[in-house]
């Protein structure tokens, strides 16, 4: 396992830093946003595991040839039944750090849903004082303010999306409807429970350039999914213009007024920006077979680290 060890430490090193620089500077995720989410699934997930398996492999080397026989070996330790001698220092080190770092990532991963559950909670119980529920749209809310504000609160079956007056008076029913749409989406795609993953994947490794790269670019993507969805119902026009009203909405509003609802989507002036030089400056999408291919790339990426830690022999 020693080779092992050093190839997912390289892997590890290679998905932390140059990987995720080169991709956020890519052009083509924009016009293959399914694909490139996919892909940054998979760097986030080899990423955690190569860091992982490169020191738990490390430090089972003196135990045994494979992952399988090396954590028989640690249990053989941890019983008594073989000498702590056995291990070193520094091999009992690696396994201390790998145990850290697991329990880390977890801990954060339920942290992050705690806190991000008990936001939502509050402001559920804020938008049953401060807002009324529309007289002909099923699973949605009205607040009193003129700003144009519309964004989705997820919740499984008591999922709403909340609109303001000004947003109703302000659009028109083409644009309210991209808007609906729009949320509509984050909603049905489950977008939050990208949003919680890559949260706490950022709040864990805040140092780590993945995370802070992969978070903005999956808020971006998640909201140019929405988009091409609400363009199958809506003309693109309208859409821009919505996106525009919404945007300059959000901006007048301050950001703890939105806390607990979808805030971690909001827009950015960057993110607006680049949706609605998207949709002002079309380029055609990527064609099936370099989609499947970019798919296929990030199975291939996540399948690598895990054949080397479950399958025997593979590298000495």
């Amino acid at each position: 396992m020693f080779w092992t060890s050093w190839f997912l430490a390289g892997l590890a090193v290679a998905l932390a830093w140059p990987v995720p620089v080169f991709l956020s500077r890519a052009h083509w995720p924009a016009r293959a946003p399914f694909a490139a989410m996919v892909l940054w699934q998979s760097i986030a997930l080899a990423g955690g595991l190569s860091m992982i398996g490169a020191m738990l492999c490390y430090g089972l080397v003196p135990l045994g040839a494979n992952l399988v026989e090396g954590l028989h070996g640690l249990v053989e330790v941890a019983l008594g039944q073989e000498s702590l001698d056995t291990l070193g220092i520094t091999h009992a080190f690696a396994l201390s750090a790998a145990a850290l770092l697991t329990a880390h990532l977890l801990f954060t991963l339920w942290l992050t849903y705690f806190r991000i559950n008990r936001q939502r909670r509050r402001h559920r119980e804020l938008l049953h004082l401060l807002s009324s529920p529309s007289s002909d749209r099923p699973d949605t809310l009205v607040i009193s303010h003129e700003a144009p504000v519309a964004y989705c609160l997820p919740g499984g079956s008591r999922s709403v999306t909340v609109l303001s007056d000004g947003l109703m008076t302000l659009l028109s029913e083409e644009e309210l409807r991209a808007v609906l749409l729009h949320e509509e989406t984050h909603l049905a795609q489950r977008h939050h429970l990208l949003l919680w993953a890559f949260a706490a994947w950022r709040s864990a490794l805040p140092w780590l350039p993945t995370s802070k790269l992969a978070q903005r670019a999956v808020s971006s993507l998640i909201e140019i999914m929405a988009d091409d969805v609400a363009l199958r119902s809506v003309s693109k026009s309208t859409l821009v213009t919505a996106i525009a009203l919404v945007a300059s909405g959000s901006a007048q509003l301050p950001a703890a007024a939105l806390v607990g609802g979808d805030a971690d989507k909001i827009d950015t002036p960057a993110t607006t920006s680049a949706r609605l030089g998207r949709l002002l400056n079309p380029t055609p999408a990527l064609g099936t077979g370099p989609q499947a291919l970019i798919v296929a790339g990030a199975v291939l990426v996540l399948a690598l680290p895990t054949a080397l830690l479950i399958v025997p022999g593979i590298l000495p």
